[in-house]
């Protein structure tokens, strides 16, 4: 038999003046552990008597789904989980209804985490865009510091799992709508060219096209070898008699100098156009219409990478990036709370859109696919 969870007591001060995390009956607590370690390295389940500042290693594995590393324990983990050096949830409690109407919880609230994080708080916040309702919730001073990395995490992981968070003091409840967030990121050890993430992006939108100039070298600019007389003061010619005229200009008076110098620039030319480099990003672009625009931007992504998947081993030689994305015609409103209703129907016909490219690319490159807040998705789920 399962025992029962305890109970969240909504007139409790310590409940009250924490942040809480809600959520609905069907999460898991591993589902919670998986997307804490999506965002921190070091999250684990502790003993309640543990220092805060211990590094304690796990040996239990990850949900089946990620299919990546052995992150616990051998033996069965508390009930605290630390996120953080002064940071950790408490739970799962359980909610009773009456507990969820007098915290102003949503009405599917049946579980809930108490969160212990320190008071960090900086500026009041500028007026704008406001998506994740942080400004509403916090108007004297916006969280920074760990808090700060706290509180995002706790509104993204309501996102994903159709949650709520209720904040300290104020007790302003958010519950972010999971459809806000459609963005999605391939990541993979593989590097496709340009024409072939085109080609890849037309499997499902045929009217594709690539942003942009194609990076590469196309040699010396019009006009090398004018003589001097025609060289603009200060702008120098690549290669042949301007580069000669240009060095006498600036001192190289040696006619064998100026020679040797000439014949460098004139190797280094004709190296860049048969050896061109490697373009470190580009785009591809599919026009909605009203629905606005689905960008692929290509480009290395070791410094952006979730901490799930940090120092595996096809990870270990460099990571590419394949972002999706979504522009809508009207840009401010994806930082909206409430968007426009148009807003939100455009979005609607855009995401399985995105959804079809980013199950393209991960077929075409592997590896793994992440939404925006840096959790891992299942292929199979998009």
């Amino acid at each position: 038999m399962v025992p029962a969870l305890p109970r969240l007591d909504a007139a409790d001060p310590n409940v009250r003046g924490r942040h809480l995390l809600a959520l609905p009956a069907d999460v898991a607590e591993d589902e919670v552990e998986v997307l804490a370690q999506s965002r921190f390295a070091g999250a684990r389940w502790v003993d309640a008597a543990e220092p805060p500042t211990t590094t304690r290693s796990l040996l239990r594995p990850v949900t089946a789904v990620l299919g990546i590393r052995a992150v616990g324990a051998d033996t069965a983990p508390s009930r605290t989980l630390r996120i953080g050096r002064r940071s950790t949830l408490t739970g799962p409690y359980r909610v009773e209804p009456t507990d969820a109407v007098a915290l102003n919880l949503p009405p599917a609230t049946t579980l809930a985490y108490v969160v212990e994080a320190p008071r960090e708080r900086g500026a009041k916040p500028y007026p704008g865009g406001d998506r994740d309702g942080l400004k509403r919730a916090f108007p004297d001073g916006l969280p920074v510091l760990e808090e700060e990395r706290v509180v995002q995490w706790l509104v993204a992981a309501a996102r994903r799992l159709g949650g709520a968070v209720r904040t300290a003091e104020r007790g302003v409840v958010l519950t972010p709508d999971p459809d806000s967030a459609i963005d999605l990121t391939v990541y993979s050890d593989r590097w496709l060219e340009p024409t072939e993430t085109l080609a890849v992006v037309r499997r499902t939108q045929p009217a594709a096209m690539l942003t942009g100039p194609e990076a590469g070298w196309s040699g010396p600019m019009a006009g090398s070898g004018r003589a001097a007389a025609d060289v603009p003061p200060g702008l120098p010619e690549a290669g042949g008699r301007g580069l000669s005229a240009a060095l006498a200009r600036y001192g190289v008076m040696d006619e064998a100098e100026r020679a040797r110098l000439s014949a460098e620039a004139a190797a280094f030319d004709q190296h860049m156009l048969t050896n061109p480099p490697l373009p470190r990003g580009y785009g591809v672009l599919v026009d909605l219409a009203v629905d606005g625009l689905l960008a692929v931007e290509v480009a290395a992504a070791d410094d952006e990478l979730p901490p799930l998947l940090q120092g595996l081993p096809w990870t270990a030689k460099g990571v590419v990036g394949y972002h999706v994305r979504w522009e809508p015609l009207l840009i401010e409103e994806l930082e909206a709370e409430r968007p426009s209703l148009e807003h939100r129907v455009a979005r609607g016909r855009a995401a399985p859109q995105l959804q079809a490219v980013a199950r393209s690319l991960h077929a075409a490159v592997g590896q793994e696919i992440a939404d925006e807040a840096g959790f891992l998705v299942d292929p199979a789920d998009l």
